[in-house]
């Protein structure tokens, strides 16, 4: 069992950024590929961005794309997301997913990872 708990989430200004943070436990870190998805009220949980468990490999969302960055760090057992010019649409709760992975590559459904965290609420102010 892998236990995955996120931080770093806040009230922010947009254009602003905010650094989340994943911690993992219980499981050989370096065998899950990872995912940061969120999920706003009234609507479906989301991809927001994907790594493959050798930090390798990365996938972000179209609506993304060129202002997070997704990175992990195997030696601590850590996934970050890195979020500048944040947009009011980018408010949401962000959850951290990890995926047993036998082979490399990066996972984007919901239903493919097999571990979440409970989330972190990022705010995004005028």
């Amino acid at each position: 069992q892998v236990q995955l708990v996120e931080s770093g989430g806040g009230l922010v200004q947009a254009g602003g950024s905010l650094r989340l943070s994943c911690l993992a436990s219980g499981g050989t870190y370096s065998m899950y590929a990872m995912g940061w998805f969120r999920q706003a009220p009234g609507k479906e949980r989301e991809l927001v961005a994907a790594i493959d468990k050798h930090g390798e490999v990365t996938y972000y969302a179209d609506s993304v794309k060129g202002r997070f960055t997704i990175s992990r760090d195997n030696d601590k057992n850590m996934a970050y997301l890195r979020m500048n010019s944040l947009k009011f649409e980018d408010a949401a709760v962000y959850y951290c997913a990890a995926r047993w992975g036998r082979t490399g590559g990066v996972y984007l459904q919901v239903q493919e990872y097999d571990y979440w965290g409970r989330g972190t609420q990022v705010t995004v102010s005028s």
